[in-house]
């Protein structure tokens, strides 16, 4: 390979690693903007209001908390993910977690058995659970031809309707000692998850499930890149037509697609499970799956991009709580997020067009020069 070539060929990987940098950076960029336009005509100083975000979440314990939502979020928007490389749209993650969650931790309080096994039964019965509720999706689409979207939607009703049946005095549900609150019989520390010491100067612990989430990321990377299966499910979720002309059951796609990410759904509620109430109650953190669909897409399905927007998302969550002090609408934080998503989404498409037309500029300057990028490659 000559050394033009490779020259050439190390500045298009920069100029990609530049461009792929550069959407998510406008994308943020675009939406302080737009929320300082608002702050302003709200009467609020947006510098005042974006330092004192910054100043809370400096301190121990909002970083502790920080880390721990987005640990929730990340394991949701990976649930997500998995069915986006193939074009399904699991909006049913909510659904799968909260019901995986009901059942768990009415087995976890139902048994006891030593640690590691007690912990690894409950995150079992959730995998399964949620797995298992994705099916019905999944089966609806590849035998009636349902949409995927449609019936998720509905199963997440159902699924809330299920929860509040189950989580009745009569079947599954104690009182909460010192509340008026009811939910499952209390796991015992047998089968909780134990946290992690990471943030000094705070007694909160980061979640144990970051262990798990980081796992789920490498198993995700590898099972898409150095996998038949994730080989497979990407072809079909490019086109499915080439998918099939190629010898791929597409049924047998959609079927495992969707039970992988409803499994993966079902730890979404572990982290606050195992690690903090040790009960399914009431209060249970209810929307983790419709915030996971929105970093998903903030992070182009992609592991380290889902963990950025993950962390992003929860510091704007867990922050804006300062924003009362400051006699700033909380509400601007809703604004921002949901700008972020579609900035992102439309700065990937103006970065993607614009990588396009500097491929077609570069193919015809070496028309033009007499040379075949094809002939140069292939020579050297």
């Amino acid at each position: 390979m000559s050394s033009s070539f490779s020259d050439r060929l190390l500045g298009r990987v920069r100029l990609t690693g530049l461009l792929g940098l550069a959407a998510p950076i406008l994308a943020v960029v675009f939406a302080a903007i737009v929320t300082s336009i608002i702050l302003l005509l709200n009467g609020s100083q947006p510098i005042e209001a974006f330092s004192s975000l910054l100043s809370y979440s400096a301190t121990p314990r909002t970083q502790a908390v920080i880390i721990n939502t987005a640990v929730t979020y990340y394991i949701s928007a990976l649930a997500v993910a998995i069915g986006f490389r193939m074009n399904l749209f699991n909006i049913g993650v909510d659904g799968q977690y909260r019901l995986a969650a009901l059942v768990a931790a009415a087995v976890g309080g139902a048994v006891v058995l030593p640690a590691p096994l007690h912990v690894g039964l409950i995150m079992v019965v959730a995998i399964a659970v949620g797995g298992l509720w994705a099916s019905i999706a999944a089966l609806l689409k590849t035998r009636r031809g349902v949409s995927e979207v449609i019936s998720t939607i509905m199963l997440n009703a159902i699924a809330t309707g299920l929860g509040a049946w189950l989580l009745t005095p009569e079947r599954l549900a104690v009182p909460v000692a010192g509340s008026n609150n009811i939910g499952t019989k209390p796991i015992p520390p047998s089968g909780q998850f134990p946290g992690l010491a990471l943030i000094s100067g705070t007694p909160l612990k980061v979640y144990g499930m970051i262990v798990v989430a980081v796992l789920l990321a490498i198993g995700y990377y590898v099972l898409l890149n150095w996998t038949r299966f994730g080989f497979n499910l990407r072809a079909t979720g490019r086109s499915e037509s080439a998918a099939v002309a190629s010898g791929v059951n597409v049924k047998k796609m959609v079927l495992a697609t969707m039970i992988l990410s409803g499994a993966v759904a079902g730890l979404v509620g572990m982290p606050q499970l195992l690690g903090a109430s040790y009960s399914y109650s009431l209060d249970f953190p209810p929307g983790l799956g419709f915030t996971g669909i929105a970093i998903a897409l903030m992070g182009r399905n992609n592991p380290i991009g889902i963990a950025v927007g993950a962390l992003l998302w929860s510091f704007l969550d867990n922050s804006s709580v300062i924003l009362d002090f400051n006699s700033v609408p909380t509400e601007i934080v809703l604004i921002m997020q949901g700008t972020i998503v579609l900035s992102v989404i439309v700065a990937y498409e103006l970065v993607h067009r614009y990588r396009q037309v500097a491929e077609q500029r570069r193919v015809s300057r070496e028309l033009s020069a007499g040379k075949s990028p094809e002939m140069e490659g292939a020579a050297a």
